[in-house]
């Protein structure tokens, strides 16, 4: 087929799979999202249509520009991440999201434990460590999409869903992002409501309603506020795997715990006070995937969120750098979690 007929056929066709894969039975999705997020054994090889970096980001965006394409993404992966394992078994063997990918980006690889220097886009100068600790590459894999003038428009931290990543590439390629968060962008393509707004899994540690998260700044807890949904198979497998193991639940219930449906208008104070909705203060937050989790600490300032597929090793490790308050000692998450492997061995 003519380049440009595949294009247009595969422009077509992205809107059209984008709404289908979202509304996929359960056992694709659950095929995707479960697996062992145990460290690996063997080191990952990367496919072998990656870029390598020419050390300087303004030189691979102008490689890119004359091949024809949209931009460079940077790709901020481990040598033994599991999360790093499925994307590529998972997102990057599906033959339309590889062929679209390819047609319009570059895809550069950097281990976020890497020393080489990169220079940014920006001109600023960083290691493969400092260039992801920049980005809040917190969650193995990490994308960052570069527009064709070398501006970060996007990030996505972790591991999603193939539906999921086919709708952000699309996003970010048809520059919706000029016009509307991601969260905005996936509500037009979600089943309606009524589906959304079903039965959330009840848990004994979720506070009950009324919602005024303002008094729990009192006694001093960090707070985890869940936005989840209905007919939601992701948040079944969350509250049936790593948070039904009892070291999950004892760091949990040492924080305030909140569960909200991310669609609901469940009314709710803020941390900083402020009287909104559910569905409002998941859109303030911009809140995109289901379930997401969102700490806070004591004085309603963010710490950090897990809003992509986490398992037991990695949302455990969330919960344990919270309940230290390790974010106190301005350390990186993913040194922190280093250093406790070290003192473990």
């Amino acid at each position: 087929m003519h380049k440009k007929l595949f294009t247009l056929f595969i422009l077509l066709l992205f809107p059209f799979t984008v709404y289908a894969a979202s509304l996929s039975n359960s056992a694709t999705i659950d095929a995707s999202i479960t697996f062992d997020d145990t460290q690996l054994e063997e080191e990952l090889v990367y496919p072998d249509w990656f870029k390598l970096s020419l050390g300087d980001l303004r030189d691979d965006l102008s490689d890119a520009k004359a091949a024809g394409k949209k931009g460079i993404i940077t790709y901020f992966g481990q040598k033994r991440c599991a999360y790093c394992e499925q994307f590529f078994k998972t997102s990057l063997s599906d033959v339309d999201i590889k062929n679209y990918l390819q047609t319009y980006y570059d895809l550069i690889a950097f281990d976020i434990w890497g020393i080489d220097d990169i220079i940014d886009t920006d001109g600023s100068t960083h290691s493969e460590r400092e260039l992801s600790i920049r980005y809040k590459a917190n969650f193995t894999p990490s994308l960052v999409f570069y527009n064709n003038e070398g501006t970060p428009v996007f990030r996505l931290r972790g591991f999603y869903p193939p539906y999921k990543f086919r709708a952000a590439l699309q996003y970010v390629t048809e520059e919706y992002y000029k016009k509307e968060t991601f969260s905005e962008y996936l509500a037009r393509a979600e089943p309606g409501q009524f589906f959304l707004l079903g039965g959330l899994t009840e848990r004994d540690f979720f506070l009950e309603p009324p919602y005024d998260l303002a008094s729990l700044r009192e006694n001093g807890k960090a707070t985890a506020v869940f936005f989840e949904q209905g007919n939601c198979h992701a948040c079944d497998l969350l509250h049936s795997a790593p948070l039904s193991k009892d070291l999950s639940i004892q760091e949990i219930e040492q924080m305030n715990v909140i569960q909200l449906n991310m669609w609901a208008d469940t009314e709710v104070i803020t941390l900083q006070g402020i009287k909104t909705t559910a569905k409002e203060w998941a859109r303030s937050l911009d809140v995109f995937y289901a379930p997401s989790i969102v700490f806070f600490d004591a004085d309603g300032k963010e710490i950090m969120r897990v809003d992509s597929v986490a398992h037991f090793y990695r949302l455990w490790g969330v919960l344990d750098y919270v309940n230290q308050e390790a974010y106190k000692q301005d350390i990186d998450y993913q040194d922190w979690r280093l250093q406790q492997r070290e003192i473990s061995d």
